[in-house]
């Protein structure tokens, strides 16, 4: 029987960072910024407040590093760290979900079924339509859709139940599509 066995291609530059080399933690941050950068805008929404989770995030990470096990890759490690940032600096906002009772949607589908001949956008009209939503709708559907989460994650990382982010994020596709309508991208 064969094992499976995942080699981290940047193992040796995190090694080097424990180890005290500046130069491999500025290579580390030059190699993962942009896309922590790019999580943390999906999730704020402001690319001001993203610049900070990035850079509180990477101190946080060099600062823990040797408590980074390396059971699995730096970049997974770090984006978990930006995602719980970028998560708690909107829980500080006071962001606000409505809790649904759990009994209510036993019989909502996980999602809408989408015509897939119509759905031909432009990413860059998406994303900038998704700024128009409510700022609830837009982290669990960036988390869901951009990030990968599955809505059982989605209900741990914002304490908000699974059904809950079912909801949020059935209710954010749709509000999408209205704002996509409305700017004439969907028909």
């Amino acid at each position: 029987m064969l094992e499976a066995v995942y080699v981290d291609k940047h193992y040796n530059l995190v090694v080097e960072c424990k180890q005290g080399s500046k130069k491999a933690c500025y290579e580390l941050y030059r190699l993962y910024a942009k896309a922590m950068l790019n999580v943390a805008f999906r999730i704020t929404g402001n690319i001001g407040e993203a610049e900070d989770v990035l850079q509180e995030s990477f101190t946080d990470a060099f600062n823990k590093l040797k408590d980074f096990r390396q059971d699995t890759t730096f970049g997974l490690w770090l984006k978990q760290i930006v995602v719980n940032r970028s998560i708690n600096l909107l829980r500080k906002r006071r962001l606000e979900f409505v809790e649904i009772e759990d009994g209510h949607l036993d019989n909502v589908p996980d999602e809408e079924p989408w015509d897939d001949e119509d759905v031909q956008y432009q990413v860059a009209q998406i994303k900038e339509a998704m700024k128009e939503l409510p700022e609830g709708y837009r982290v669990v559907l960036s988390l869901y859709l951009l990030e990968g989460y599955d809505h059982e994650e989605i209900g741990q990382i914002l304490n908000i139940s699974e059904n809950t982010s079912r909801t949020q994020f059935l209710r954010a596709k749709r509000k999408l599509g209205e704002i996509l309508m409305r700017k004439g991208i969907k028909k």
